[in-house]
């Protein structure tokens, strides 16, 4: 046989050996995929990960559980989700992906456990159940003390006792927070300006006013991005007033840009009190005339709903708004069809109603006046009252204490009391929306009434308005 010939048939026979060795390979890869396939039909979807931010939860409504599986999942009903302990929520599915959103905010110091029964692989087999948990943390919140000596200051409170300073300045007049930032509202030479930080206090930029006047009434729309308050011009050395408490709103995200007055019928009208309306572009303000009015900034027909005194709260998710008229005393609103019904009260009632703040859940916590004998006020109570009227007193508070302001947590777990301790002896501050000088806001429990701490300070994080 030749050299060449010899050469010929080693190159064949390597070129089989090749064959074989690749055949073997695939086929064994094959097997493995195969296998791999089988044994997910045959054990059904598995959780690969889970996603969620519980710090957020008990702040905003809106957080996420986000569940991913191993394998793409057939149609998930929201039946199949459950959530304990129990918390509003919507369910969307798309692949591998479960998306539970809770459209209130969440608890706090509280495991939840969130479970979808039934979940089946897009390609069939057996029926498996996804779960995760997850705890909330102890619930933080800004506090404002101001001080006759030194700075006012901004404070990170916690409900376990931490107390961080977040920010200093030597006139605070009123802020409001965000998840993500606080609008602060200080004096400078007897002048307004408006500052937004960061959470933490840092990175200050400027809020561009109408002009160098006063500004109340300060409000923020963190889903909208949005910041509202009222303008008043000082008045000239000629006693012409200007503008006069007009309702301007800014945006939080581009704090330089020239803020927007808002008018009605072409005017900007001077506005008393005004709120924002959750979930909509709206706003609901009552007039220096007492005429309640529900207005656009877009410059979309106003809607005229009456004569009001105040504006307790906007219900988020309902479009209803807890209004004070002069007549018919505390009244719930549709602010879409004009149609009220009073507020349903408990028998007896604790004392005179002076207040409501609805809760997510449909029932609300409300300040009462307590009454002597002779019909005087002897001190004020707050109290839990559920949907059908049944109340439930959280505290009270009694003279020589008054009550300043009551407020809620965002989910409704807890509710806060602004207390001005011994009034006949806690003078005014010299601020230009002055509060007495020593104030402190109680924490209390809303199912069981107990009180779990005492800040001093305040202006908490969880009220939409200042006390004033």
């Amino acid at each position: 046989m030749s050299t060449d010939s010899r050469r010929a048939t080693r190159l064949r026979s390597g070129r089989r050996r090749f064959a074989v060795a690749f055949v073997a390979v695939v086929g064994a890869l094959a097997v493995l995929v195969g296998g791999g396939s089988a044994v997910s039909l045959l054990q059904g979807p598995r959780l690969s990960d889970a996603q969620v931010d519980p710090a957020a939860a008990i702040d905003v409504a809106g957080s996420r559980v986000i569940l991913t599986a191993n394998q793409a999942l057939a149609e998930i009903d929201p039946s199949q989700v459950t959530v304990e302990p129990a918390a509003a929520h919507t369910v969307e599915a798309a692949g591998r992906g479960i998306g539970i959103r809770f459209t209130a905010p969440l608890d706090a110091e509280t495991e939840y456990r969130v479970r979808v029964a039934d979940v089946r692989g897009i390609g069939g087999g057996p029926a498996t159940t996804l779960e995760t948990s997850f705890v909330t943390p102890v619930a933080q919140v800004l506090m404002l003390e101001r001080s006759e000596q030194g700075d006012d200051t901004i404070y990170r409170e916690s409900l376990d006792g931490e107390r961080v300073a977040v920010l200093s300045h030597p006139e605070i007049d009123d802020f409001r927070a965000t998840s993500d930032a606080i609008v602060v509202s200080v004096r400078e030479d007897g002048h307004a300006r408006l500052i937004v930080t960061d959470r933490d206090g840092s990175d200050p930029r400027d809020v561009t006013l109408p002009g160098d006047g006063i500004v109340t009434s300060l409000q923020v729309s963190e889903r909208g991005g949005t910041i509202g308050y009222t303008y008043s011009d000082i008045p000239d050395a000629n006693g012409d007033a200007g503008m006069q408490s007009v309702l301007h709103l800014s945006s939080l995200r581009d704090p330089s840009a020239e803020p927007t007055p808002i008018e009605v019928g072409g005017e900007a009208p001077s506005v008393d009190r005004w709120r924002f309306v959750p979930d909509s572009s709206a706003l609901l303000m009552i007039d220096f005339d007492g005429e309640l009015i529900l207005v656009e900034p877009d410059g979309a027909e106003p809607a005229f709903l009456g004569n009001a005194l105040t504006i307790d709260a906007v219900t988020r998710g309902t479009y209803t708004a807890i209004v004070e008229r002069i007549d018919a005393g505390v009244v719930s609103l549709d602010l879409a069809t004009g149609e009220e019904q009073p507020i349903v009260e408990p028998d007896p009632s604790p004392g005179q109603l002076a207040f409501v703040a609805p809760l997510p859940d449909g029932d609300t916590v409300r300040r009462y006046t307590l009454l002597g004998d002779d019909g005087l006020p002897t001190g004020a109570a707050i109290a839990h009252v559920t949907a059908d009227g049944e109340a439930r007193t959280l505290t009270e508070v009694s003279a020589p204490d008054v009550l300043q302001q009551v407020c809620v947590s965002p989910s409704g777990q807890y509710a806060a009391a602004v207390v001005a301790p011994n009034l006949v002896g806690n003078p005014y501050d010299s601020g230009a929306q002055p509060v007495p000088q020593t104030l402190e806001t109680r924490i209390v429990e809303v199912a069981t009434g107990d009180e779990v701490a005492t800040f001093d300070g305040f202006d908490i994080s969880w009220c939409a308005v200042g006390p004033w």
